[in-house]
């Protein structure tokens, strides 16, 4: 009897925390979104003013596409480099230990040393990126200045932030894949390229698909790196959709208008997310 009750206990503790920390801020911001609200008078109920207001902003349509294409971008970058660097990782046979804690360490860091890292990477002048590329020969870039380099820099940045979590998580799913399937496949003359076509891939299917949702999930909700490098620019080059939500609610003091952009996303992000819950329950009744 006293285990249960000490389990309770804990239950009890955590649930209370959901509460607080997760469920009431999701609950606050739907009603939030139907309210004008400046948290000193009480709120008015507006209805759906607040979602036609942020829908006639011209930066909303540009804030969706930059989140889509950011979130592209990722996949494209972000997701692919961290499964291949830990296949090569799982190929060595020496210093293993060392490269998983190089390669795990930008996770380390707080996200707003990393990301103000790359500001001076990025540095028209004396830049890192750019020293390099005078090296080679070729004229610098201005970076986060154009219109053309600006999302594809921060989607960089964000794949450096993160990829020790996915390689590691990779790595691990790679060292699961039974060796003797290697071994049949080198027995057929399979090289390394095929080896990874034919036994890599097709035993790693589940977690490279919930991979690739939680990256869709995380990527859409991008706010430290145009919030830190860009500022949303040049010409809402980078705003996002979080980023938006920020502007509309401690720039603009419009708490209903970013509660409607934060209730936006939280509905699209609920789609992915009942798409990854279905494929983490197929994968347990595996």
């Amino acid at each position: 009897m006293g285990r249960n009750v000490t389990a309770y206990g804990f239950l009890c503790a955590a649930l209370i925390c959901f509460a607080l920390f997760s469920w009431y801020p999701m609950i606050r911001e739907v009603v939030l979104s139907f309210q004008q609200n400046n948290f000193v008078d009480p709120g008015t109920w507006v209805g759906f003013d607040n979602f036609r207001t942020v829908i006639a902003d011209p930066a909303f349509r540009a804030a969706w596409l930059n989140t889509a294409a950011f979130s592209g971008l990722a996949l494209v970058i972000g997701y692919a480099v961290p499964f291949v660097l830990a296949v090569v990782l799982n190929e060595l046979k020496h210093a293993k230990a060392y490269l998983r804690f190089v390669v795990y360490l930008p996770v380390m860091l707080p996200p707003a040393v990393a990301v103000l890292l790359f500001k001076w990477f990025y540095d028209p002048g004396a830049g890192l990126f750019n020293q390099a590329l005078d090296v080679v020969h070729i004229p610098p870039l201005s970076w986060l200045d154009s219109t053309s380099t600006a999302l594809i820099s921060l989607v960089i940045v964000s794949t450096w932030m993160n990829l020790g979590t996915g390689t590691l998580i990779y790595l691990a799913a790679l060292q699961g894949i039974p060796g003797d399937l290697y071994e049949s496949a080198e027995l057929d003359g399979a090289g390394l390229f095929r080896r990874i076509w034919h036994v890599t891939i097709p035993q790693t299917k589940l977690i490279l698909l919930v991979m690739l949702l939680l990256q869709v999930v995380a990527t859409m909700q991008d706010f430290i790196e145009p919030y830190l490098l860009t500022g949303g620019g040049p010409e809402n080059a980078t705003v996002t959709v979080a980023y938006l939500m920020y502007q509309y609610a401690f720039n603009f003091g419009d708490f209903g208008g970013g509660s409607a952009l934060g209730l936006m996303l939280m509905i699209v992000l609920l789609v992915f997310s009942t798409i990854y819950l279905r494929i983490s329950r197929e994968e347990d009744a595996r």
